[in-house]
């Protein structure tokens, strides 16, 4: 279930502090009220996630992973390696 970051639309809260996160299934229907102070909310953009990539790629990395690897010859043309 994905993170998602809400923040108050209005005003402070002491039970929430303005700004709080849930996880939430992608089916459930938009929050609009906090859960624990009952204002009404807005949802952020957050930040995410993404693996980093460790090592540039090499040719056999990309041939293990079933990739097909082509050299360009010349404009338009392609040899296989």
């Amino acid at each position: 279930m994905p993170l998602y970051e809400y923040e108050l639309c209005e005003g402070n809260c002491v039970v929430c502090g303005g700004h709080f996160t849930l996880r939430r299934p992608l089916s459930a229907a938009p929050l609009t009220n906090c859960p624990a102070c009952r204002k009404p909310v807005r949802k952020i953009i957050s930040s995410f996630s993404s693996p980093i990539k460790l090592k540039p790629l090499s040719i056999s990395d990309a041939k293990k992973a079933g990739f097909t690897v082509l050299k360009r010859l010349n404009k338009g043309e392609y040899e296989r390696q």
